[in-house]
Parts: structure tokens; C-alpha cells; sequence
């Protein structure tokens, strides 16, 4: 899974919400959640498999932490949207593509209705 599909919970998007400013402990998680011990473990597992979360043990105790590097391709993203002038930004769709389109629509415009006309002149006969 990646990170955006791991952004895509809504349960998963509050997890991290919580990690971010401290270290906490999957109990702690789960008791603010009306989902259960288990979900909150597999939305946690989700969380370290995408590299958005990291874990801490200290002793017997597994502390969850948001770990921001993952963030980066969501960074990225972001980045390249809001800076269409950055050198990172290439249109999807570049002038020569629209041209090269507008071209076709007029070519199959043309043929459309020469085929009309030709047909409605073959009815006639």
C-alpha cells in the first residue's frame, strides 16, 4: 500500500494526527476511537508499513510516533500542484497535444458530416 492509499482512512488519517505531536501507546489510541483494540493495531501496522508512523519500544511498551520523512511523497505532490512554475511541475498536457487534438475534432467534425451527406444523398437515389 502506499501513502496515499494509507491517507485515504479516515481512522488512519486521525492516528496520525495524534503521533504527530507525541509518542503514544496503541491502548491509548484505542480508547480514544469507537474502533477496536485489533482495527487500531492494523490501521498502526498500515501506518509503519507506509513509513508514515515509526515504533519505539521502551520496555514492554510499544510507543507510536509520526515519522515525517514519509510524508514526503504527499509533500511532493502537494509542491508540484501549488508551484506551476517550479521546474519539478510538467504539464499534463502540453500546447502541441491541444493543438494536435483541436486538429482531430475538426478532421472527425469534416468526416461526420461528409458521411451525413453522402449518406443522405445515397437515400435519395
Amino acid at each position: 500500500m502506499d501513502v496515499f492509499a494509507a491517507l485515504a482512512d479516515p481512522v488512519r488519517r486521525e492516528l496520525l494526527r495524534r503521533v504527530s505531536s507525541e509518542s503514544v501507546r496503541a491502548g491509548d489510541l484505542a480508547a480514544e476511537h469507537p474502533v477496536s483494540r485489533p482495527a487500531i493495531s492494523r490501521h498502526l501496522r498500515v501506518l509503519i508499513q507506509t513509513g508514515l508512523v515509526e515504533v519505539d519500544t521502551q520496555g514492554r511498551e510499544r510507543r507510536y510516533r509520526l515519522r515525517p520523512a514519509g510524508l514526503a511523497p504527499v509533500r511532493q505532490m502537494v509542491d508540484s500542484l501549488t508551484e506551476p512554475g517550479s521546474s519539478r511541475h510538467s504539464p499534463l498536457v502540453s500546447p502541441e497535444h491541444l493543438l494536435a487534438l483541436e486538429t482531430e475534432v475538426r478532421r472527425a467534425t469534416r468526416d461526420r458530416q461528409s458521411s451525413t451527406t453522402t449518406d443522405t444523398s445515397q437515400e435519395s437515389a
